[in-house]
């Protein structure tokens, strides 16, 4: 069992993984003991160039050496023993006295998946070669499966030898990476064929490929040419070493390990990305009340709306309990947020799960036979049926096309002028003939849900027979993993998407905010220049009123047009609001030629003054940038990191757009260079794979 402490919720599950990876991190090397490698630990070794070592604790070394002793022990008794001196799976019916040799057979078996002379050469390394290098898998997964191998057999139960695990660690040390194929396990008795490539480099077999570092570049060379270079020998494989460093569940509890950290990391994601589109939208944090999640609770449910409403905490854009304020139009919000909850809590519980059985499976012998040093005997079993592992992958890979799900909807949302409760469409800044700002992200995410969505569908139902109708069941985890995998990919390139339209999405809505304010002003002075000659003081007041409400109401409404149409439209939009008005406040006797003179004239003014109070205000606010002083105590950690610490900005509108000269458009804005939209995306993308937002997004929760 692991040492460290089992957190209960997902936030706090999720908050201890990324602080014990920055502890690994920060301490540079990790020792490993067979029971208490976590997924920190797995992702500073793959990731961060951590440096494991076999701990020095007298009762692992005893329980390995012992493991050995047990084994020898058994077969001097005469006993015949699965993959000693046995055959292996369907052909275990043979039997043979040559034990080492026995073992290197078992890698001619298993050694034999596709590569081709791009994965095996420097050509590899080429851009150009990027497609055929697929067939190999990331140096990231094979550095987390030979770390996971290693921890496993270190239990003493497997009868792995000291120097056999140490140079599998040795190789992670020096960075001297197998090439191994990427496809061709099924996972059932272990990741067969990947761990052979592994055992394989340890040999220093030079049909064996291995990428190395040489300084800051990468080559390919065969193992054999890798063990002399580093001044190591070739291990000899004792009985049942081959077998034991190859029949478990590494590579697949490895990459499982992988996906699950930046999995927990894109749900807490989702949510924050929830309280950001709330804000952006103006939507209610009433459908996160306490009282909703109590009367119904599911813990997920529970977690999820005391996250979303501790980030919109102090928010000005969000808005309270309905039974304290009227509102027009819809009186509750969209399913996309007013169920977020709802949506998110269950995932939650899930990924949870899927959590225990990988931390499980990491610290779990998984061959077989497996020996029992107490007893001195052995016993055959199926703990390499990794479909722990399976059951894990499946449930968080569902969860993320859920997150997926909902993060597609709300920026739909944000981006719809029918559905953004009065942003501009498509949440262009500046006119909508020539500039379409988010149309294309729009397009994008259905392109991500809908690959999203495909991957969804489980791996685990298409499980074929194989060797000898001996492996009739067989879990398919490594490939529920890597699929898990591409839908983390997917997931967090839409998550950076949201981001990025959200962050949009608000300033447009506090530009929006302050020109309303100041719009306030500006009917106070058109009322009286246009009515000061035919109006009392008072009267003049209550047409101003008039005036700044009805400007608010007909603006939203308005968000397709040019602005200089846009005005003209609103000024047509208020006159008859403005002529009833007048019949209520002037008495009849005053209801003259001079009235509607005015009234024509104010049209007129407010044409002008509208467009030039917005010019105003607009210029105003790409200079000052208030929009974080209008969020909640949380979103403001987020955008600031968006705006500020990835220095992605406001997009002003097509004057943003790298131009060639023939557009007569400046090469840079505002003294900095010019991106494209996608390009703006990509940064936050990047950021968010590699971790550079992940804390954060996590402290944002926590202020």
């Amino acid at each position: 069992m692991l040492d460290k402490h089992i957190p209960d919720g997902h936030l706090e599950t999720t908050s201890a993984h990324w602080r014990d990876l920055n502890q690994v991190i920060q301490n540079g090397e990790l020792s490993i003991d067979g029971y208490s490698l976590s997924l920190a630990d797995v992702v500073a070794v793959a990731k961060y160039g951590c440096q494991p070592r076999l701990t020095e604790k007298p009762e692992t070394i005893d329980a390995i050496n012992g493991s050995v002793i047990a084994l020898a022990e058994c077969l001097r008794d005469g006993h015949h023993i699965y993959g000693v001196n046995t055959g292996f799976g369907g052909s275990a019916d043979s039997r043979t006295n040559q034990t080492t040799t026995l073992q290197s057979s078992l890698l001619q078996l298993l050694q034999s998946g596709i590569l081709t002379t791009s994965d095996t050469t420097n050509e590899g390394l080429q851009p150009k070669s990027q497609e055929q290098s697929s067939h190999s898998m990331p140096s990231e997964w094979v550095k987390a499966t030979m770390l996971v191998r290693s921890n496993s057999v270190a239990r003493g139960h497997s009868a792995v030898s000291l120097p056999a695990i140490s140079a599998i660690l040795r190789l992670i040390r020096e960075d001297v990476i197998p090439v191994i194929p990427l496809r061709g396990t099924i996972s059932a008795s272990g990741d067969l064929m990947p761990l052979a490539y592994v055992v394989g480099a340890i040999e220093g077999s030079p049909g064996i490929y291995v990428r190395v570092k040489d300084g800051s570049e990468h080559h390919v060379v065969t193992a054999q040419k890798a063990l002399q270079t580093i001044g190591a020998k070739g291990v000899t494989l004792g009985p049942k070493e081959g077998l034991g460093l190859v029949n478990g569940t590494a590579a697949s509890g490895a990459l499982a390990g992988l996906v699950l950290y930046e999995a927990h990391q894109l749900a807490v994601l989702a949510q924050a990305v929830t309280a950001l589109t709330v804000e952006a939208i103006q939507g209610s944090t009433e459908s996160f009340h306490p009282f909703i999640a109590r009367v119904r609770p599911h813990e997920g449910q529970i977690e999820a709306a005391e996250n979303i409403l501790s980030l919109l905490k102090g928010s000005l854009l969000a808005r309270g309990s309905s039974t304290t304020q009227t509102r027009t139009g819809l009186v509750q919000d969209r399913y996309s947020l007013r169920t977020a909850s709802q949506w998110i809590g269950p995932q939650l519980e899930d990924l949870l799960l899927a959590d225990r059985q990988v931390q499980v499976e990491l610290n779990s012998t998984s061959d077989n036979p497996l020996i029992d040093t107490g007893s001195k005997t052995f016993y055959t079993g199926g703990n390499f049926q990794a479909t722990s592992i399976t059951s894990a992958m499946e449930k968080t890979r569902l969860a993320l096309q859920m997150f997926g799900k909902m993060l597609f909807v709300q920026c739909n949302e944000m981006i719809d002028p029918n559905l953004n409760n009065g942003l501009p469409t498509n949440l262009v800044a500046d006119d909508p003939s020539l500039s379409f700002t988010m149309k294309g992200v729009d397009i994008n995410m259905a392109a991500y849900m809908s690959e999203l969505a495909y991957l969804a569908n489980p791996v685990s139902s298409h499980v074929q027979t194989a060797e000898m109708q001996n492996q009739a069941l067989n879990s398919l985890a490594f490939v529920s993993a890597r699929y898990t995998m591409k839908a983390v990919d997917i997931v967090s390139m839409m998550g950076a998407c949201a981001l990025y339209v959200a962050c949009q999405a608000l300033d447009l809505r506090v530009l929006q905010l302050r020109f309303f304010e100041r719009l306030q002003g500006a009917a106070r002075d058109i009322a009286n220049e246009a009515f000061g000659k035919v109006l009392e003081p008072h009267e003049i007041d209550k047409v101003a009123d008039h005036l700044s409400e009805a400007f608010q109401n007909s603006w939203p409404s308005t968000s397709r047009l040019d602005l200089t149409d846009r005005c003209k439209r609103v000024g047509e939009m208020f006159v008859p609001v403005l002529f009833w008005a007048l019949l209520e406040i002037v008495p009849m006797s005053r209801q003259n030629s001079d009235l509607f003179t005015a009234i024509y004239a104010c049209k007129m003014m407010s044409v002008l003054k509208l467009e030039a109070v917005y010019r105003e205000v607009f210029a105003e606010f790409c200079t000052l940038q208030p929009t974080a002083d209008f969020l909640g105590i949380g979103t403001k950690e987020i955008y600031t990191a968006i705006r500020h610490d990835l220095q992605i900005p406001f997009h002003q509108g097509f004057v943003e757009h790298p131009s060639v000269s023939q557009n007569d458009l400046p090469e840079t804005i505002n003294g900095r260079a010019k991106k494209t939209v996608g390009g703006w995306i990509s940064v936050v993308y990047e950021a968010l794979r590699n971790g550079t937002l992940s804390g954060t997004i996590l402290n944002s929760f926590q202020q």
